[in-house]
Formats: structure tokens, C-alpha cells, sequence
């Protein structure tokens, strides 16, 4: 595993830490870590803080442009809020640590143009189907169900 998506990992046993829903995810530019999220949505009672959502927003705000530089790592297959984020900012590779646990909008990303890249790394996978065990109740509320 790499550097940034053992980061994202990292983010996502904080979320697990704080008795949230442990989805991690960080936002690169140029080779650099610019944001670092967790799903929040339980410890906020948010609405849309997934990771990626909690990754973009403490990245800060950038021109346009900038976004089309980034990579956005996420321990998870994006949901269709998120990958609507991906879109309208124009990031152009996602890389993912799981799609085994929930597919996302992974093949509306790819339909426009975005380079997704798909991991299956075993400690994303354990993480999050674990947590699916143990809380399915707000599993399914996370993913809208």
C-alpha cells in the first residue's frame, strides 16, 4: 500500500475511533497531502460528510484549475454524492482502496474521463465489512438505503 492510501486507511480508523463510519479519504496536488478527511456524518450529525466530502472541504477552497492537478485517494468506492464532487471539480484520478464492501458511481467517473484505479487492498476490505456486520443500521443509512 502506499503512502497516501495508507493515509487515507489512517483516516478511516480515526472516523472508526470516534465511533463513526470508517471511510477514509485524502485529497494530493503535485505529490502532497492538501486535505485529509473521515466520515463524520455520525460525530456531526451531518448530512454529507462522507469522506471524500471531509478530504475536499479541509483542503480549502482553489481555483478551478487546481483541482485538475489532484488525485483523490478513498478507502472506499465513491457514492453518487461524491462523485459528483469529483466531477464538478474536475479531479481526474480516484484512486480506491475497496469496491467488494459497495460499488459507487465508479463507472460514471470513467465515462467522463476520470482515471479510476481500484486497489482491493484486504485492510480496507476487513475494515469496512466488519464495521457492515457490526452496525448495519447506520451503514444503510450512510449509503441512502
Amino acid at each position: 500500500m502506499d503512502k497516501f492510501m495508507q493515509a487515507a486507511v489512517e483516516e478511516a480508523k480515526k472516523g472508526l475511533s470516534e465511533e463513526g463510519i470508517p471511510i477514509g479519504s485524502v485529497l494530493i496536488h503535485k505529490g502532497k497531502i492538501i486535505g485529509r478527511g473521515h466520515n463524520r456524518r455520525v460525530q456531526n450529525g451531518s448530512t454529507i460528510l462522507h469522506g471524500e466530502m471531509d478530504a475536499l472541504e479541509n483542503a480549502g477552497r482553489h481555483p478551478s484549475v487546481f483541482y485538475r492537478e489532484c488525485v483523490l485517494y478513498t478507502t472506499l468506492s465513491p457514492c453518487p454524492m461524491c462523485s459528483g464532487a469529483i466531477l464538478l471539480y474536475g479531479i481526474p484520478q480516484v484512486i480506491i482502496g475497496e469496491n467488494k464492501n459497495f460499488m459507487g458511481e465508479e463507472e460514471l467517473l470513467r465515462s467522463r474521463g476520470v482515471k479510476v484505479e481500484v486497489i482491493q487492498d484486504p485492510s480496507c476490505i476487513e475494515m469496512m465489512s466488519c464495521f457492515i456486520k457490526i452496525h448495519p443500521e447506520l451503514w444503510d443509512e450512510d449509503i441512502g438505503l
